[in-house]
């Protein structure tokens, strides 16, 4: 573990900090205003520390510093200092697939384009990274016919001009035939320099000329060579509606969008070239330290932009939130570009949507990645091990049951039970709980109701002959959770001892600071390490708990304000009800009109409409 430096030789100065372990690895770099405030951070109260920083600090031998002149210097030299150690307590972004990307092998004697993935090559002219290797083809596919440039592996390309006869491709126009000599150099580097130019979003210059070809070779009543332009420029046309124009002709913009939890968070960048999506990249945070919104957008973007962005830095970068530090990462993008660069919120307009769209994207993303790893039975397996060694569990706990409460101000309690096998949910097992003997707002109550219903099943089930068991409540959880602290931890304990279960069921409690779980006999939480399988699963069956809960909760209440005013209405079945609602945009709407708009619906019998009337009004 490291141990604080002597006192007054921290300078209070900008710098950046390094903490290495015993063999002198990196294991974080950061950079700060004062070093000396920065530093003595990591020596307070260990108790207050989130548990991946007392983690790095208890693998850490030795601390050391670099003062520079300011804070500009500090961030450039922590970004250095990144990229040549990576370390592993430092915010890493993995890539959430190998997104393909269109290259250009420009370093050849003949240049094609090509779909790839994977590491770069020296060499080669990268465009994109695009969501789906499909859509780059076609659209490939659609500007050959305009850039007829070669598209052969080098090893059918020597096959043809051994044989000096062309493929296929150059007989549908798709290849000017450099194989065979149908083009010279100096034509053929001009192909490949207009596409490059095309795809670097320098659009309308290409469509200009192909329509003053076509227009040209139309006067002269050249009509063959008129329709081969015609084509040529229909293909990039429709080659041009797949890249959709998201903002002003002249701009370049990068736009970030963030979904996430307090574990893990997925990132989206849309890169935005003369107004056009060209291309967009998604990476997975890990979020290794308990980062505000602020302080992970800076994060992203600093790890972003130091690793080589495939499409260079624009003037301006949109964001969802204002970054921790956004001057100085504006000075040191401005830097790198060598030329202005803005950082903002946007706050309505185009603009503004075009943000919303990214940040479903990455929204849509973190779901995908989360549905991956928990549908992977290694991390699961992983999960719940650990789970047996934090919690010193008897087995590994293959039957999870969470528990949850919801309610609004006393009224319509409600529980929740929520059940994981083998680290994946079991939806058939889950059960909702109206609670019936609780009055007012009591939460402990609420629980202690719960769980005695629920386990006085299991045993009134396991009373049964087995081939009589109506398998609601068969079987035990092997590990018993209740969303809370200390509280309901001893509301569970209580409720298992008093029907004997102690031996059978381990509880545990989730407290607020999720990363700890509490368990009897024991004042002091166990805490999980962030990042961990175990704490992963653990946030997972909490978040589902709360949300069945909830939902349950919604609909009663929704059943409640719907039926006090529109049920019991002789005439006013579920479907009349149903349209009535509808018609109106909502219950209260219905209560607020009046008797003649009530019978200008043609299909509401004037009967019913006068009962409708005369029942809301009494009950408003």
């Amino acid at each position: 573990m490291v141990e604080r430096p002597p006192a007054g030789t921290i300078p209070d100065a900008p710098g950046s900090y390094q903490f290495r372990d015993g063999q002198g690895r990196v294991l974080y770099v950061g950079k700060a205003k004062s070093l000396r405030s920065r530093l003595n951070s990591y020596f307070g109260r260990r108790d207050r520390m989130i548990p991946r920083t007392a983690q790095m600090l208890d693998e850490a031998a030795d601390v050391e510093w670099i003062q520079v002149a300011n804070e500009l210097e500090a961030l450039m030299l922590e970004h250095t200092l990144i990229q040549e150690h990576k370390p592993r307590f430092n915010v890493d972004l993995k890539d959430d697939k190998s997104y393909p990307f269109l290259a250009i092998t420009t370093g050849e004697e003949w240049p094609r384009p090509m779909v790839t993935r994977g590491k770069r090559r020296r060499g080669v002219r990268y465009f994109g990274p695009y969501g789906h290797a499909g859509a780059i083809r076609e659209t490939l596919d659609l500007l050959l016919r305009t850039f007829p440039a070669r598209t052969c592996s080098d090893t059918k390309f020597r096959e043809h001009e051994r044989q000096g006869r062309p493929c296929l491709l150059f007989h549908i126009e798709k290849c000017s035939g450099p194989c065979v000599g149908e083009v010279s150099r100096e034509d053929y580097d001009g192909i490949v320099a207009d596409l490059i130019r095309f795809l670097e979003g320098d659009t309308d210059a290409v469509v200009e000329r192909l329509r003053a070809e076509m227009e040209a070779s139309s006067a002269a009543l050249e009509f063959e060579a008129a329709a081969r332009h015609r084509d040529r420029l229909s293909s990039v046309l429709r080659a041009l509606e797949k890249q959709q124009m998201v903002a002003a002709r002249s701009e370049d913009l990068d736009v970030f969008g963030l979904a996430g939890d307090d574990l893990e968070a997925a990132a989206q960048v849309f890169y935005v070239r003369k107004g056009r999506v060209v291309g967009r990249k998604g990476f997975v945070v890990e979020r290794a330290e308990d980062l505000d919104r602020g302080h992970l957008v800076a994060e992203v973007l600093s790890a972003h932009y130091r690793d080589d962005p495939p499409r260079g830095i624009p003037r301006q970068v949109l964001v969802p939130d204002e970054p921790a530090d956004g001057r100085l990462l504006e000075q040191w993008l401005s830097g790198e570009r060598e030329g202005p660069v803005t950082i903002r919120v946007p706050q309505r307009g185009d603009k503004r949507g075009l943000l919303e769209t990214v940040t479903r994207n990455a929204d849509e993303e973190f779901v995908r990645h989360r549905l991956k790893r928990a549908s992977d039975h290694n991390s699961r397996a992983r999960a719940l091990n650990e789970l047996q060694m934090a919690l010193s569990l008897p087995e590994a706990p293959l039957r999870i049951e969470c528990y949850d409460m919801s309610h609004l101000q006393g009224t319509d309690y409600v529980g929740s039970m929520v059940v994981l096998e083998d680290g994946l949910p079991r939806t058939s097992d889950y059960r909702r709980f109206r609670i019936r003997h609780v009055d007012g707002n009591d939460d402990y109550a609420a629980m202690a109701e719960v769980l005695t219903r629920r386990l006085t099943a299991f045993l009134e089930e396991q009373a049964m002959p087995i081939d009589e068991r109506p398998g609601r409540f068969a079987y035990p959880p092997q590990l018993l959770l209740v969303d809370g602290g200390k509280g309901q931890l001893g509301v569970a304990e209580r409720v298992v001892a008093e029907l004997g279960l102690t031996d059978r069921i381990p509880v545990a409690s989730l407290a607020k600071q999720f990363e700890e779980v509490f368990r009897p006999g024991s004042s002091e939480p166990v805490r999980l390490p962030r990042g961990s399988e175990a704490l992963y699963l653990l946030q997972r069956i909490r978040d589902e708990s709360h949300r069945f809960a909830i939902a349950y909760h919604r609909q009663l209440r929704s059943k409640r304000m719907t039926g006090s005013v529109l049920d019991g209405i002789v005439g006013l079945g579920p479907a009349r009800r149903k349209r009535l609602v509808s018609a109106f945009g909502g219950v209260r709407a219905v209560q607020g009109a009046s008797l003649e708009e009530l019978q200008a619906l043609t299909w509401l019998p004037d009967e019913v409409a006068d009962a409708v009337f005369a029942k809301a009004h009494k009950v408003g």
